[in-house]
């Protein structure tokens, strides 16, 4: 039997064997498929329903743990449903009641979500984290999902119409960081999005306007069909309706979310940053952190969307005629379209933080036609003064019509 020595290389503990500039280089490429699903369910609660046990990992007859993380307004309402549905599947929950306001929305409120899941001993990958509530838990939960031992899976349930056709199909999550809106945050992909619109049945109207924003953007940048379809309902739509889901309503909802989606799943970690679905979020951010008394998401989208439609028309992009409908459907679903927070300057100093969040350009959408959107990189603050003044002018023409009807 031979035996085989091997000698140390020569200087192999010397800096001066190291190699010369440029030196040695690795190449280290990976891609991380992302798929989750999307689900319109109803009677998610029913006993009989196994789609919320089975989104969990359950439903097979053996008993099984998750971590519920609840809105304190829909854990009010909701509590008992959801006590006997985890019974019925044999789903043993450990219970986190947040708080689902904007201010809320902080650092401190996900580490409380990430104790939550060391207490429970939460399993890194066998065993889920359940969001249910409006988008500003969906953002909580998923960040703080993200960062516990660096990905745990998780499940949202939208509660809200907001969540349920925005924030609550997407990989976005979001924390609001000193005075920025969603300054820290991550992508990461829920494995599923159960939406259900019998939780819309319990939402107030302010929320319902909220969440008609959201749809009103998609409409004004991606969907002429579905503006129609709005001016249509003006009026109708309700948290009744909205939870009834009738032929219209579901119509309604299945474009948004459709829409959407389209626009999401080609750029889903934003390599490209002219991004239409930004409508309406160029300025708002600022608008809806400093605006006192608070004003909900959906509210700051859309008064920056009627600047936008300002600075459409006044560039030629947008008809008067289309001006005046857009605006009028905003109003139409009680939404604002100025707020006396923002100002020349709140625009400004807005456009130019949006600026960095874009690499260097404004990148505003805006409405070319119903329909169709363009991006503008050379707006000025005259422009935006202008198009502040012009939004002035349309909300004194029609205040001052529907006093003139009222005598």
């Amino acid at each position: 039997m031979s035996e085989t020595t091997m000698s140390r290389p020569v200087g192999l503990n010397s800096v001066a064997d190291l190699p010369k500039p440029p030196g040695l280089h690795w190449n280290v490429r990976a891609h991380q498929p992302v798929a989750y699903g999307v689900s319109m369910v109803r009677g998610l609660l029913d006993l009989d329903n196994p789609t919320l046990a089975r989104a969990c990992g359950g439903g097979q007859g053996t008993p099984f743990r998750c971590l519920l993380v609840i809105d304190a307004t829909v854990d009010t309402l909701y509590r008992d449903r959801f006590a006997d549905y985890f019974e019925h599947w044999q789903i043993e929950a450990s219970w986190q009641v947040v708080q689902g306001d904007e201010e809320a929305k902080y650092l401190e409120q996900a580490v409380r979500v990430t104790e939550a899941m060391s207490r429970m001993g939460i399993l890194r990958r066998a065993e889920k984290v359940v969001a249910v509530g409006g988008g500003v838990v969906l953002d909580i939960v998923g960040f703080a999902a993200s960062m516990y031992r660096r990905g745990v899976p998780y499940v949202r349930v939208p509660t809200t119409l907001i969540g349920q056709i925005d924030a609550g199909i997407g990989v976005k999550t979001g924390i609001n960081y000193g005075h920025h809106k969603n300054r820290l945050g991550s992508y990461f992909a829920p494995e599923l999005a159960l939406i259900d619109p019998e939780f819309l049945r319990t939402i107030d109207p302010r929320h319902a306007a909220n969440g008609m924003a959201e749809i009103i953007k998609m409409a004004l940048v991606k969907d002429a069909a579905l503006f129609e379809l709005l001016e249509a309902t003006v009026g109708t739509i309700t948290p009744e309706t909205l939870a009834g889901c009738g032929s219209t309503v579901s119509e309604v909802l299945s474009r948004a979310i459709s829409g959407m989606l389209d626009e999401l799943e080609p750029n889903l970690w934003e390599q490209v940053l002219e991004r239409s679905v930004d409508y309406g979020h160029t300025f708002s951010p600022s608008l809806e952190l400093r605006a006192d008394p608070p004003l909900l998401h959906g509210e700051a989208v859309a008064v920056d969307m009627a600047i936008c439609l300002a600075l459409a028309h006044l560039r030629g992009h947008l008809s008067q005629a289309d001006t005046d409908r857009a605006l009028r459907l905003l109003v139409g679903f009680g939404l604002p379209v100025s707020h006396p927070v923002f100002t020349e300057d709140l625009l400004v100093e807005a456009l130019a933080d949006a600026v960095k969040h874009r690499d260097g350009y404004q990148r505003v959408p805006l409405t070319r036609g119903i329909g169709s959107v363009v991006f503008a990189n050379d707006l000025t603050p005259a422009e935006l003064a202008r198009a502040l003044e012009f939004v002035g002018s349309w909300t004194a023409a029609a205040e001052g019509a529907l006093v003139g009807a009222a005598k």
